[in-house]
């Protein structure tokens, strides 16, 4: 949630109303969270039937806005006027008559959902000056793993960084398909604090067989025959593992190693609540870190650093699908022994 969005929530629940809203931009979400709070929290239930108003953009013109917001509430201290795909009226910008005086008895929420409302426009500056706007803006791909971390910890629902970068590669950007998917595992599982991979695989249906998520941790158990399918897998199919993501996902699980070997002799759940390791995976990171001793670690985070430049065209022609190939390839050999840098 943006430090925008924080306020204009704090405000409707402290009942500081200002005469009108404009909510615009390409993510649905905040918009249907915000449109839902003054359908729902902004009158008691027994004053919604006379008092709170619904229209609808393409059916609707701007006097028949006008002649609802300026009506008097009904039994109550207010109404509630709400104008839902605001983009679809041909006359919205003739409301700007209305916004220069709003009636002093009427919330008003304007949501042009889908787009940003024409910065240049007088409703624009008028909800600037007099109102409230706030633009809710899509999430680019590489920000939604963060934000599935932070809904976690608002939600009381931990989602560690391997879980939160499967559901943003599989889910994409669409926050309420996320949002359903995640409130889905917890439906399922109510006493349970944190997501885990099983969990999605179960409940959401992404398969970890061919997870690149998954890949570090094959890698390091020493797991061959899976290992090899795994790069015979994402070799045919390089959009589901592009170079950044494999890339990232290594070095996080290297990074984790080179962390655990700085704390040995801690016991299980120190451990495990250090690196956020439970169960069976922390058992199989156990292993590894027995296996990978700190050299080879940290080659191997030499390794990924030299990659990492190569993906992007320094020090190498080669395309991404050959890259891949490489570096898992050398990554073996550091595991097996045969190349220690």
């Amino acid at each position: 949630m943006t430090a925008d969005l924080k306020k204009l929530m704090q405000s409707l629940k402290a009942k500081q109303f200002a005469p009108f809203y404009l909510i615009d931009g390409e993510e649905a979400f905040y918009l249907d969270m915000i449109s839902s709070y003054f359908e729902e929290h902004i009158l008691q239930p027994a004053e919604r039937d006379f008092n709170l108003i619904t229209l609808y953009g393409k059916d609707t013109e701007w006097t028949d806005v006008v002649n609802a917001c300026r009506r008097f509430p009904m039994f109550a201290e207010r109404q509630v006027v709400i104008l839902k795909d605001a983009a679809q009226m041909r006359t919205l910008n003739e409301l700007a008559g209305y916004l220069e005086h709003p009636a002093p008895t009427t919330v008003f929420l304007i949501e042009h959902r889908f787009k940003k409302t024409d910065g240049r426009s007088k409703i624009v500056k008028l909800a600037k000056d007099k109102g409230v706007y706030f633009t809710s803006d899509k999430l680019k791909d590489e920000q939604v793993p963060q934000w599935i971390q932070n809904y976690g910890i608002e939600s009381g629902f931990h989602v560690a960084e391997r879980e939160s970068q499967i559901l943003a590669t599989y889910l994409g950007n669409d926050l309420q398909k996320i949002v359903n998917e995640i409130e889905k595992v917890r439906i399922n599982v109510p006493e349970e604090k944190a997501l885990t991979a099983e969990m999605i695989q179960k409940f959401i249906g992404i398969s970890r067989e061919y997870n690149v998520f998954e890949m570090p941790e094959v890698l390091t158990s020493g797991d061959k025959d899976k290992l090899y399918r795994m790069v015979s897998y994402f070799s045919a199919n390089a959009k589901s593992a592009p170079m950044p993501l494999v890339i990232g996902s290594f070095y996080s699980h290297f990074n984790r190693l080179y962390n655990g070997h700085f704390l040995r002799g801690k016991s299980d759940k120190e451990l495990g609540q250090a690196l956020f390791l439970f169960g069976d995976r922390l058992r199989n990171f156990k292993a590894s870190l027995n296996t990978w001793t700190l050299p080879r670690v940290e080659y191997s985070l030499l390794i990924l650093a030299k990659y990492s430049a190569a993906a992007v065209g320094i020090g190498s022609n080669a395309d991404n699908q050959q890259l891949f190939r490489e570096m898992i390839g050398r990554l073996e050999m550091i595991g097996s022994g045969n190349q220690t840098g």
